[in-house]
């Protein structure tokens, strides 16, 4: 009896709270201040097509509906909506022209510290500073959004697309960023999960400074400076993801420990060049190249079956980047395939484990898979020409083949370096016809 009673009293609270909450309507300017000062916590707002100026700034928890072709004008001034409740929830709208001054940290949304719990999905932004800024606010989701920087300013004037600033627990999934400064910024955020998002066209398409134990996959970076700059972190898990045509650098590890690089695939990194001369940026810089994967002072990660291919140079170590497990990737076609000078010598392979190289020429006598001969990308010889570039010259002369023949038959003459003493004759099954194409279909239609 008392079961039920109760029973009762909880589904009439329900009910009760249900029938608390109420629909409001936006079809022109002059709703607006009406509707946000009446809405009450766990209101729901629908907004018309229309043009509407702001700022707003959001206090309450309600959720906005927008139907297509709603449009919030932040009139250039500061940010053209802020949020600083909790489990509010933003759905389809389109804002543009929020401030620009990014020292002020003009954002298209701005969430504040304050707010926990928000949900921003398939916003659609276009302005000159940040776009979504997440100021220390937990548990927050951006999803199916997409954001536009202004080509028209100068890539270090704009804001990133996505800022996270010591936030947790945040999942960022299937957005797609351009003409920002970076893609997706994460700083001193720890926690949070990146999934198939399209970041091109941009400075780096994902930027980590500060940040640890954060998931980073299936994403897709194109035409950017740098794809994955990770910086400054430890525990990262960085699986499945793309870098199709980038410049610079395809993945830049600097700082990174503890962290697990795996499966994902590099390809057609080239030396930068700037778009109104054509020229390649750095030409007289040494070590210009572009780099499908830079490894600088980073110690204690895995960096397993990956594909590095098609570009200026596959693998750069330096800096003291020692004590890594490197086993089970595909080295394929590059122009170079490593550069590594140190007094230090490198194991590439794992447990009887090495890598795919495709400039491999050793044989496979029993027929077990690995190459009978170890591997050496980066003999004495690679050295001396990396040091000095001018030399390159000789690459293929007889002198520089005969120094060659000579290292390789007397080990004395030999310097440390890398040796994968297990090279695998033939690419990882799993890495074989792995197209990108695919992998931005998954990340952009989520199908």
């Amino acid at each position: 009896m008392f079961k039920g009673h109760l029973l009762s009293v909880l589904l009439l609270m329900m009910f009760c709270q249900t029938g608390l909450a109420k629909a409001w309507l936006i079809e022109s300017q002059e709703d607006v201040s009406a509707v946000f000062r009446s809405a009450q916590n766990l209101d729901s707002i629908t907004i018309k097509q229309g043009h509407y100026h702001g700022p707003w700034h959001i206090t309450k928890t309600l959720t906005l509906n927008a139907e297509p072709g709603a449009v919030l004008d932040g009139k250039g001034l500061s940010h053209a909506l802020q949020i600083s409740a909790d489990n509010v929830e933003i759905n389809n709208l389109s804002i543009v022209n929020w401030g620009d001054d990014i020292g002020q940290l003009h954002s298209g949304v701005f969430v504040h510290k304050t707010a926990k719990n928000v949900s921003l999905n398939a916003l659609s932004l276009k302005g000159a500073a940040f776009g979504i800024w997440v100021d220390a606010s937990p548990n927050i989701t951006i999803k199916n959004c997409k954001i536009e920087g202004d080509l028209s300013i100068r890539s270090q004037d704009r804001g990133n697309g996505i800022h996270l600033f010591n936030v947790s627990h945040a999942l960022v999934e299937k957005n797609e960023v351009w003409h920002s400064r970076d893609g997706i910024y994460i700083d001193t955020s720890n926690n949070n999960q990146l999934i198939s998002n399209y970041l091109h066209d941009l400075r780096y398409g994902v930027h980590y400074m500060y940040s640890h134990h954060n998931q980073l996959s299936k994403n897709i970076t194109e035409r950017t400076r740098t794809g994955y700059a990770l910086m400054q972190s430890h525990h990262l898990d960085v699986q499945n993801n793309s870098s199709i045509n980038d410049f610079n650098y395809g993945i830049l590890m600097n700082y990174i420990t503890y962290s697990d690089i795996s499966h994902n695939q590099v390809s057609h990194v080239r030396q930068g060049r700037n778009p109104n001369t054509n020229m390649a940026v750095g030409d007289t810089i040494a070590g210009a190249d572009g780099k499908a994967v830079f490894v600088y002072n980073s110690v204690f990660n895995t960096l397993s079956f990956n594909q590095f291919s098609t570009s200026d140079l596959a693998i750069h170590l330096t800096g003291g980047s020692t004590d890594n497990k490197i086993f089970a990737n595909a080295f394929v076609g590059n122009r170079n395939q490593v550069k590594y000078v140190s007094n230090r010598a490198q194991e590439w392979s794992f447990e009887g484990q090495g890598n795919y190289w495709s400039d491999y020429l050793g044989w496979d006598v029993n027929d077990d898979g690995l190459g009978d001969s170890q591997y050496a990308p980066n003999n004495a010889i690679d050295q001396l020409l990396w040091k000095y570039p001018s030399a390159r010259l000789l690459f293929n002369s007889p002198g520089i083949l005969l120094l060659r023949w000579v290292e390789n038959q007397f080990p004395v003459f030999k310097k440390p370096g890398i040796t994968d003493s297990f090279p695998m004759m033939a690419q990882p099954i799993n890495l074989k016809n792995n197209v990108c194409r695919s992998v931005k279909k998954v990340a952009i239609h989520g199908s």
